[in-house]
């Protein structure tokens, strides 16, 4: 019979690799030598060092001119939040070539050049702020008169939009819709404009592309715009987006996939790699879990079996709000 202390204390095999330790803070004086912990920190901290390590080798590849296309997919709560600014940094600085986003991503850029968000509260009696015409984004406040003006910049926009598929005798594709919306910006904002990706997308010619277009505030506004005037000839063209998009991935050498949240930017971006068999590089920050199948809580190992990340590749998955953890990402790979 083994005795109760041979149980307990068992001998051990021998295990290599790196100490588990954190920052002693007599000894680091900034945040970047903080952050140089993050990978020995362990548990998510681990994951966002190997994030920054896997963006600073991409970095590192494009500074030599070597090409990995960078594709930046991101849901609508991103731009709702301040990472927006950091997005629109990140197009300025041409560290991304390629974005996928939802409608909101498109929408409340635009709506942000007008007037801003303001930070609210979670605890709120949303009955009451529906009364005040008050809409709620987490702990983000919209009053409505956001998208009232929004309205009134869409609907000569979208006259413009049509006159110019009159004259072409074809739609333009949601790509070249948004772009357009640059366009626009660039003509009818002033300085608030600089802070905005749609902005800095048409300025650096980032395409961007929205699948969904019509779900959100721009679909509104669309319904008003063809039902007041009986319109069916303004259309907007999705199916050669998805050739446009799916040949940026097989075009490209190598390939970087960064992704903030699920849903559709995720599944657009990862699948349009499958057609090159799987993206080079991925780092996805999320707080949807696996155990439902969802798309948006699949792990970079899932893409892996689709052939949408190659078994070969560089890839890690964050699981936490990317308020948090993208703002140290992008300050440690770019800066750091």
């Amino acid at each position: 019979m083994t005795e109760p202390k041979d149980i307990v204390l068992k001998e051990s095999e021998e295990v290599g690799g790196v100490p588990v330790e954190g920052p002693w803070p007599d000894e680091v004086s900034s945040l970047e030598e903080v952050l140089d912990y993050y990978e020995r920190i362990g548990f998510q901290a681990t994951h966002l060092g190997r994030a920054i390590g896997i963006w600073r080798k991409v970095e590192e590849k494009r500074a030599k001119g070597e090409e990995v296309r960078v594709f930046l997919g991101y849901t609508s709560n991103v731009i709702s939040s301040g990472l927006r600014e950091l997005v629109a940094w990140l197009v300025k600085e041409g560290k991304v070539d390629v974005i996928v986003t939802t409608a909101g991503g498109i929408e409340e850029d635009f709506i942000k050049a007008l007037k801003p968000f303001v930070l609210g509260d979670w605890n709120v009696n949303d009955a009451q702020m529906r009364e005040k015409g008050i809409n709620r984004i987490g702990n983000i406040f919209v009053p409505n008169d956001r998208y009232i003006e929004f309205e009134k910049y869409m609907i000569p926009f979208f006259e413009r939009v049509l006159e110019m598929e009159r004259e072409s005798g074809k739609p333009l594709t949601s790509s070249e819709f948004i772009r357009e919306m640059g366009r626009f910006m660039d003509e009818k904002l002033g300085k608030e404009k600089e802070r905005s990706v749609i902005y800095w997308a048409y300025k650096r010619d980032v395409p961007i592309f929205c699948p969904a277009i019509t779900d959100g505030s721009i679909g509104d506004m669309l319904y008003f715009f063809k039902e007041e005037r009986g319109d069916r000839e303004l259309i907007i063209d999705i199916a050669n987006d998805i050739v446009k998009l799916n040949n940026l991935a097989v075009t490209a050498k190598e390939t970087a996939s960064i992704i903030l949240g699920g849903s559709l930017p995720k599944h657009a971006i990862i699948n349009a790699n499958l057609f090159r068999g799987g993206t080079d590089y991925a780092i996805y920050v999320t707080t949807a879990v696996p155990w439902d199948g969802s798309l948006s809580g699949a792990p970079p190992s899932e893409g892996v079996s689709w052939g949408k990340i190659k078994a070969r590749g560089d890839y890690v998955e964050i699981w936490a709000d990317a308020t948090l953890v993208f703002p140290l990402l992008v300050w440690k790979a770019m800066k750091g």
